[in-house]
């Protein structure tokens, strides 16, 4: 979502980094590149005007210009306002009260609270352990009640069945008294939106917030419409006080705005993000880990709880067995792309890892995305089980035949053989070093052939001068013991490989 403003973002304080002592006209010059940064992002002029009164006066302090790394203290102090801007704190769905506790969503037509709904029923069952029960009050979008009971069933939760002739009110008595009966731990009451904000939704929505008494009521804004999302925010909160904001298509290119001025204009917390279509792609919101990859920074802690939840135990430790015995196969290879794609693919973890803003481009230049992914398991998948066990009984009517089967080239069936015999390669070092090995390390974070961003021996690499490849992950996430496969040979923006 934020791509555009961390790439602004990230080419005015790249000036800054490696400067001596910076003078106040620097730190103005860099302000102002912020600020139309923000503006272009579509951020909320007072939200702005405070953002920046807030990072001038600390950038421009004696500590700052006298800073040993002035340039690093100007980031810090974004960063910081950044955090300020979007929480400060983060604030966790309030579950506490009797039971069931009620949780009302509302929100414009299309902004996706049915979906948003059925997602948050599932994290809540399967993450916190609550028994849930949905309840659809939209009596005027056709087909909204038969949505939101497949969506009950696909996450596993109770649904209050329809009836003929019900009014929101009716049913919403009705879905707590159900919900009573059946000992549920909440109610999720998915009201009915409109295309406007008028007063028959308003009147609509206080009359069943005042029977319902919710712990919570959350808005669904969608975060492609910008400005907008934030005016329906506001316009809801001063109706009936929302409680939090869960933001939807935040996977998709807007320019973010939305999600700045939110907290800022409304006083209302964002509570989750959606970041796809499946139902397990809502996420909680958290600022420090926002701020941290608008800024290029990454988010490692989401990505070490995307592999915590995609990942089992038992197969890591499997996996982890045969690594060290060198015993690395295509079958092996093919579960490591697996695993890349129940992550969420290229797409949900490029901007997990940190440094890797500036590489997207050169990455998607390369042809490397979920696409890419795809037809390298479609061209294993063409293999036998003696030919994934075995690679060098692929000769060239083999591969020819492999080419055919998956719909690609023999040059890609090639490159993917390449790719799988420098990763065994690698796995075969670790092995016999205990994963001790500097060299294959580095060449797993980048340094050696196709880049440059290799440490000395024994030192950690530079993640923000990646160049061969995504750092190899053996060591910190199970189950992604070689890194992500099929980077190889990547170059750095900008950078040239050496000459042998």
């Amino acid at each position: 979502m934020f791509e555009s403003l961390s790439e602004k973002l990230g080419s005015v304080f790249d000036r800054l980094r490696g400067r001596g002592a910076l003078s106040e006209a620097d730190v103005d010059t860099a302000l102002r590149e912020v600020r139309v940064a923000l503006i272009e992002a579509d951020v909320a002029l007072p939200v702005i005007k405070s953002f920046m009164t807030t990072v001038r006066e600390q950038a421009v302090g004696s500590d700052v210009l006298k800073s040993v790394t002035p340039g690093q203290m100007v980031i810090k102090i974004v960063n910081d306002a950044l955090v300020g801007m979007l929480g400060p704190d983060d604030v966790p769905l309030n579950l506490n009260a009797a039971p069931p506790a009620i949780i009302l969503m509302v929100g414009l037509q299309g902004s996706g609270k049915t979906t948003t709904s059925g997602k948050l029923a599932r994290l809540l069952h399967q993450k916190e352990k609550k028994s849930v029960m949905l309840a659809s009050l939209d009596v005027s979008r056709p087909a909204a009640r038969e949505q939101l009971r497949l969506l009950g069933e696909q996450a596993g939760v109770g649904v209050v069945p329809e009836q003929d002739n019900d009014t929101p009110v009716m049913i919403t008595k009705r879905a707590i008294e159900a919900a009573r009966l059946k000992s549920s731990d909440v109610l999720i009451l998915d009201t009915a939106g409109r295309t406007t904000i008028d007063t028959a939704l308003m009147a609509e929505v206080k009359e069943i917030a005042k029977l319902a008494k919710p712990v919570e009521i959350l808005l669904v804004a969608d975060a492609m419409t910008g400005q907008d999302a934030v005016t329906t925010a506001t316009a809801f909160n001063e109706a009936i006080d929302i409680t939090g904001i869960i933001l939807t298509r935040a996977d998709g290119d807007s320019r973010g705005g939305a999600a700045l001025s939110m907290r800022h204009v409304t006083g209302c917390p964002i509570k989750y993000l959606g970041v796809g279509e499946k139902q397990d792609a809502l996420e909680a919101f958290s600022a420090e880990r926002m701020a941290g990859r608008i800024l290029g920074m990454g988010d490692v802690v989401g990505l070490v709880e995307k592999a915590a939840e995609t990942i089992e135990a038992e197969e890591a430790e499997r996996m982890a067995k045969r690594m060290a015995k060198g015993q690395f196969d295509m079958t092996d290879f093919l579960a490591q792309l697996r695993q890349l794609k129940k992550m969420g693919g290229m797409g949900g973890l490029l901007g997990l890892l940190p440094g890797i803003g500036k590489m997207q481009k050169a990455i998607k230049a390369a042809g490397i995305d979920d696409s890419f992914f795809n037809r390298q398991e479609a061209i294993i998948l063409s293999m036998n089980k003696k030919e994934r066990r075995q690679v060098a009984l692929l000769n060239a009517s083999r591969r020819r035949r492999i080419a055919e089967g998956s719909g690609t080239s023999v040059q890609d069936v090639n490159k993917l053989v390449k790719q799988y015999q420098d990763m065994a390669k690698m796995m075969k070092r670790l092995g016999k070093a205990g994963g001790n090995d500097p060299a294959a390390l580095a060449s797993m974070f980048g340094g050696g052939p196709g880049g440059e961003a290799g440490a000395a021996p024994g030192e950690m690499p530079d993640l923000s001068k990646l160049g061969g490849g995504f750092p190899g992950m053996g060591g910190g996430l199970p189950g992604l013991g070689g890194g992500f496969p099929g980077l190889g040979g990547l170059p750095r923006p900008g950078s040239r490989k050496k000459k042998r």
